[in-house]
């Protein structure tokens, strides 16, 4: 055993035998008489290596877990453990002389096991055996250093095992803990906590790493056991002692002692009791008067800004404080409670309040963190108070104020902080985090008291705004982002109730605050302000408030202003920021901003020059979020903005046709030369030329996205006139040209079919006439399944917006898009990936087919020139339709036979059971082909043995399947039921009085006879 763990663990040693030894160990955990020789190895003197005493120990500690092993053989893994534990753990012995720590670790655990499986059945003696081996009152903890910790490591794996209540655990290990709860509380705790006093009492003698984890020990068994031994004159005075000390810094040997001993306070207050006991133990344990000598500790009071400050102590204090809240603020939402206890409840609220707000408004973010919890519960206990009672009572009222400043106070940047740094992201994120945090706390504040929370944001901004006005950029950043930031967020509160304004008048006392903001901000000079976090916050807030604009359009051209010079930044976040921005301004205004269109257009034009830069390898796996991203790629993204923005300028009803035209051309004609010039470059498979002619084809179709809100179909809203549109049609062509020369490149073919779906609503119906060759080059030989499904949702979009217009040219074209269709149908799938983008495309093809015979060009697909096809469409129908690994596909596939049966099958016949009317369907013979080709469909995919009936969407499918049966029988009434009654069903091996129930069945009510269906599916299933 012990070669073979050595062999296991020697890197010099031969793979092969290490695999060996690797399988033998793992046979050697599953044996039930491997722990044996395991447990010779450990206790053997002298000692193996480490490294086997370590694994053999593992392997005992697995069989008394696991194995569910006897009394006597766990009696005997005890006898054993604790014979070596008294021969090595000996009075006098020093961590040094034992085992390591991992070994102590692992023992540790092993008899904890042990513990659980014999202490309520034979060894009551546990805690007597390992107390003794600590040493008598006199000795533990000082002379026998090495047995008192394994003692304390031994209670501490106790509670951990028995009462950690963070540890998910099934019913029966539940009971079993709460038995031996029990059990320790009658047997053993009041001799345990002796010990821990013991221990303490000596602190200043003993090696403060056993004192250290004796109050760790104490913290972790308070929460279940007798409170009274815990809290008690001795153990308290100690803990005083412990808590109090000055002068020590953490990390030390007596920092770590001192947050300790504030730790077993936090744990203690946290103990779980009544509302009375709880204010009473709170009082008796003086927490408030611990908590200010804490504060007022050169630590945490003179050494506060300088980098002396004890952070960790600060920290600890602050958990403490938190918990207390907590606690007072849990007391005070209960019901029912005393009068009495109410009102010392709310002393000690007073009390704390301070201590919370100073430990909120700390400089560290992760120490205001550790109490915005109880702030929060504060805040929600208020709120519950003015909701059932109208107000804040006198002693809550005059608590909120101070909240309100100190959470604006947190919002602003540290005075160390700075802004933009690369290497200082991570912080900015965290400080963004808080933020949220601290913007969820102002939230609360507002519900308490809107007009409190009004008049806080509206004084912070207008002081800010009056210092600028003053002071110009003496004034420091941070706070005119801090009043920027407010007001962003002021506006949560000032357009809750429908918008800034109701019929052109302020809709609310917020909404009037939040308008004289913004009139003070946008005739400052603000935007001037040198700093890029302020240039960002001006234009997000312009942007968010577009409203005021439109009650204020004086003030658009300044604000324009300001944009223009923006994007012209040469700081690239803000430049590359106020790209989207200035998209979005615009956009929202474009009805106001036909006066200065031309300027603006002349002043942006020279960002529009495209320069297309191949992505660098960086060789780095780190991703960069969003907002900082830097690329090539991600400029070229927001540049984009820029193009839409120029087309929502350009096509504003206030600027006249001809100057619509010149803007569109003089943005189209420089991109369309410059597509031109790179295309031989490309051709000839140069990357930066593919990628160049990439960029101007995206940059194309975000021009007409930005020139037109109307798309093929729409109710509202026409195409632009005629000779904006002339102006895009030669767009097109130029696409249309890149696209013909370079259909092999995916990029190419994805760049183009978004310009297509975006020229559609500026080309209206001429785009008709271009049609053949954008399907020529978008479902090239080249396309993949994907492409070819969002190539056909453009279509459908296409036939629905021109379904007037289409017919011509949809006859002729219908033939050769359903092959390339088909072919893309046909191609074996080699992936999960493949199998996704192959079912999309299946839904596609019949959803193109749906639209084709929901707008009335059915006629289309029985045509001459498509005659040849239809038997394929309707194969190919027929296989989704039997096809039980895609559900949702056979549904959509039994509806287009549905929809077919409907439009080509003739008038419907009324009382089909009893009326002997033929069929007279629109297309000859078609009442004999659905009868003979669609109905036998409906029992294809119930037959199939992988069908399950109880699946929703396979019952779905069957409800449509009943559907098409009742348009048949509505299409070709009795010549239907004689199929089924003498054919259909006889052949199915249905007798004579089901055939009959059935046919009743599909005859009587509709809804009435698809659940008939589904019953009748699966019934004969089973």
């Amino acid at each position: 055993m012990e070669s073979v763990i050595q062999i296991a663990v020697d890197p010099t040693a031969d793979q092969n035998l290490k695999s060996q030894a690797f399988n033998f160990l793992s046979q050697v955990r599953e044996d039930r008489s491997a722990w044996r020789v395991c447990l010779s190895l450990f206790v053997r003197s002298p000692q193996p290596a480490e490294v086997v005493r370590h694994v053999a120990l593992e392997i005992v500690n697995n069989a008394v877990q696991t194995q569910h092993l006897d009394a006597q053989d766990l009696n005997h893994i005890r006898d054993n453990l604790t014979s070596y534990i008294r021969q090595t753990y000996v009075p006098g012995a020093a961590q040094g002389d034992v085992d390591p720590p991992h070994i102590q670790n692992k023992l540790t655990q092993t008899i904890t096991y042990l513990f659980t499986a014999l202490y309520a059945s034979g060894w009551d003696t546990f805690f007597d055996d390992f107390r003794g081996l600590a040493g008598d009152a006199t000795t533990i903890g000082s002379s026998n250093v090495a047995s008192t910790m394994l003692y304390l490591r031994i209670l501490g794996s106790v509670h951990d095992e028995i009462a950690d209540i963070m540890i998910s655990r099934l019913a029966e290990e539940k009971k079993r803990n709460g038995d031996l709860k029990d059990l320790v509380r009658a047997r053993d705790a009041h001799k345990i906590a002796l010990s821990w006093q013991e221990i303490l009492a000596k602190w200043r003698q003993t090696d403060l790493s056993v004192i250290e984890m004796c109050l760790k020990t104490v913290s972790r068994w308070v929460s279940w056991i007798d409170i009274s031994l815990v809290v008690n004159e001795s153990m308290l005075n100690v803990l005083f002692q412990l808590a109090g000390q000055q002068g020590i810094s953490s990390g030390s040997a007596e920092g770590n002692v001192r947050d300790a001993a504030i730790d077993t306070f936090t744990e203690t207050v946290g103990k779980k009791m009544k509302a009375p006991d709880k204010i009473e133990l709170i009082f008796f344990l003086n927490v408030s008067t611990v908590v200010g000598q804490l504060v007022s500790s050169p630590s945490l009071s003179e050494l506060r800004s300088t980098s002396n400050y004890d952070t960790d102590l600060a920290e600890t204090v602050a958990k403490l404080v938190n918990n207390t809240v907590f606690d007072i603020v849990k007391v005070l939402d209960s019901e029912p409670i005393d009068d009495q206890t109410r009102s010392r409840a709310e002393d000690l609220l007073q009390n704390f309040v301070p201590y919370l707000l100073r430990f909120f408004s700390d400089e560290y973010d992760e120490i205001c963190s550790t109490v915005i919890s109880s702030l929060a519960d504060l805040l929600t206990l208020f709120r519950k108070i003015v909701k059932s009672k109208g107000g804040l009572p006198p002693q809550y009222s005059g608590m909120l104020q101070p909240i309100m400043d100190a959470i604006v106070a947190k919002m602003k940047y540290d005075e160390t902080s700075s802004w933009g740094r690369e290497d200082e992201q991570t912080d900015e994120a965290e400080f963004q985090e808080l933020r949220k945090r601290l913007h969820v706390l102002q939230q609360a504040v507002a519900a308490v008291d809107e007009t409190l929370y009004i008049n806080t944001l509206s004084r912070i901004v207008g002081d800010t705004f009056s210092k600028f006005g003053t002071e110009h950029s003496n004034l420091n950043w941070r706070d005119l982002d801090l009043a920027m930031h407010e007001m962003f967020l002021f506006g949560e509160l000032a357009v809750k109730n429908g918008g800034l304004y109701q019929k052109s008048v302020p809709s609310s006392v917020a909404s009037e605050r939040l308008i004289e903001m913004m009139s003070k901000m946008v005739k400052s000079d603000l935007a001037c302000y040198p700093h890029p976090s302020i240039q960002l916050q001006y234009m997000e807030i312009c942007v968010r408030y577009c409203p005021f604009f439109e009650q204020h359009p004086q003030t658009i051209p300044g604000v324009l202003e300001n944009f223009v010079r923006f994007v012209h930044s040469e700081h690239i976040k803000v430049r590359t920021r106020s790209w989207y921005l200035f998209h979005r301004f615009v956009r929202h205004l474009r009805s106001q901003l036909g006066n200065v269109s031309q300027t603006v257009i002349q002043a942006i034009g020279d960002l529009l020059v495209i320069r297309a830069e191949l992505p660098e390898d960086s060789g780095d796996d780190d991703m960069s979020s969003e907002e900082n991203d830097q690329s090539a790629d991600a400029l070229f993204n927001n540049q984009l903005f820029l193009f839409e923005a120029i087309g929502c300028l350009s096509s504003t009803s206030s600027v006249p046709v001809e100057n619509k035209v010149i803007y569109t051309q003089s943005v189209v004609g420089p991109l369309c030369s410059d597509l031109q010039q790179s295309l031989e470059a490309a051709r000839a498979g140069d990357e930066r030329a593919v990628l160049q002619i990439h960029h101007i084809i995206m940059a194309l179709g975000t021009l007409a996205r930005g020139s037109s809100d109307w798309m093929p179909g729409a109710t509202s809203g026409t195409p632009p006139p005629n000779e904006v549109s002339e102006q895009f049609v030669t767009a097109a062509e130029a696409v249309l040209l890149a696209l013909e020369s370079l259909s092999s490149s995916i990029n190419i073919r994805t760049a183009a079919r978004f310009a297509f779906s975006r020229l559609m609503g500026v080309l209206g119906s001429r785009v008709l006439q271009q049609l053949p060759r954008w399907i020529d080059g978008l479902l090239s030989q080249s396309s993949t399944k994907d492409e070819m499904a969002a190539f056909l949702r453009l279509l459908d979009q296409i036939v629905f917006g021109f379904k007037g217009e289409i017919f011509v040219i949809l006859d002729s074209l219908l033939t050769p898009l359903l092959q390339r269709v088909f072919s893309g149908l046909a191609e074996p799938t080699t992936g999960t990936d493949d199998e996704i983008q192959l079912a999309e495309l299946r839904r596609e093809y019949l959803n193109f087919l749906l639209v084709i015979l929901n707008n009335d060009l059915g006629s289309v697909l029985v045509s001459s020139p498509n005659q040849s096809t239809f038997e394929t469409i309707i194969s190919t129908i027929e296989y989704f339709a039997r096809d039980a690994s895609d559900y949702p596909t056979a549904r959509l596939a039994v509806s287009v036979l549905v929809r077919m049966s409907a439009v080509w099958g003739g008038p419907d016949i009324p009382n089909p059971s009893t009326n002997n009317q033929s069929p007279y369907p629109s297309l000859p013979g078609f009442d004999q082909f659905i009868i003979t080709r669609f109905s036998p469909i409906c029992w294809a995919l119930p037959s199939n043995p992988s069908f399950n009936a109880k699946d929703m969407q396979a019952r779905q499918v069957l409800s449509e399947v009943a559907s098409l049966q009742q348009m048949i029988l509505l299409k070709t009434g009795q010549e239907y039921l004689t199929w089924l009654r003498d054919k259909e069903l006889r052949e199915m091996g249905l007798q004579g009085q089901v055939i009959d129930e059935y046919l009743r069945a599909l005859t009587g009510d509709a809804k009435a006879f698809k659940q008939f269906f589904l019953q009748f599916v699966s019934r004969n299933a089973q």
